[in-house]
């Protein structure tokens, strides 16, 4: 059986690194490329998504698009070696934006799903 770190990162109460199961690690994995803005990583400058750049743009369906697109490539470029992307749906609605991803992963031919939200405001 195979094992995976733990996002965010941890010591368990053995004081060995955090352990998490598949599904649990590839939503880690997403929500790192979502909220990592490019250039934040040293080695990996271009590794992120960009999607906490749009915090401060005004809410619109066009930011709704944007993000869409945003993702989708992001996702696609980093982690398709893992996963199938299969739909990306962005929404905003008052002062929240909600990301919604429907993915196959590669390996086991398993459909996931993860969504995320964040408040535009605040």
């Amino acid at each position: 059986m195979n094992t995976y770190v733990a996002f965010p990162y941890h010591t368990d109460g053995r004081g060995r690194t955090g352990e998490a199961t598949r599904t649990a690690w590839l939503h880690g994995l997403i929500e790192q490329l979502l909220f990592t803005v490019p250039g934040e990583r040293v080695n990996r400058p271009d590794f992120g998504c960009g999607l906490m750049q749009l915090v401060f743009a005004p809410n619109s369906p066009e930011l709704a698009v944007t993000v869409q697109a945003l993702v989708q490539a992001s996702l696609q470029q980093w982690l398709g070696h893992l996963l199938r992307i299969d739909a990306v749906a962005a929404s905003s609605e008052d002062a929240t934006l909600t990301v919604a991803v429907r993915y196959t992963v590669l390996e086991t031919q398993q459909a996931g799903e993860a969504s995320f939200t964040r408040s535009l405001s605040s």
